[in-house]
């Protein structure tokens, strides 16, 4: 299986993740980061900082795959086969 690292970009600081984690592929990667974001988010008092924040997802040889910005992680997922409630 592939192996993804979760780095969190915060500003011009980039937070390194030395370990990864491997996964099946690109979509199970978008996942963890959404599920990442999100306890982080449940964690911190503050807040202000890491919604301006992103993980940026990179492949073993270091090839960003995916960028998730904190904000959109918060947002509730997009189900075009749900009835809306209104």
């Amino acid at each position: 299986m592939p192996r993804y690292f979760f780095n969190t970009r915060i500003g011009n600081e980039l937070v390194i993740d030395p370990e990864g984690e491997e996964l099946r592929d690109a979509d199970h990667a978008w996942q963890v980061a959404r599920a990442m974001i999100r306890e982080l988010l449940a964690e911190e008092n503050d807040q202000s900082s890491l919604l301006t924040a992103r993980l940026e997802v990179t492949d073993q040889a270091g090839e960003v795959v995916l960028e998730f910005p904190f904000s959109e992680a918060i947002e509730a997922p997009k189900d075009d086969s749900s009835p809306t409630t209104h």
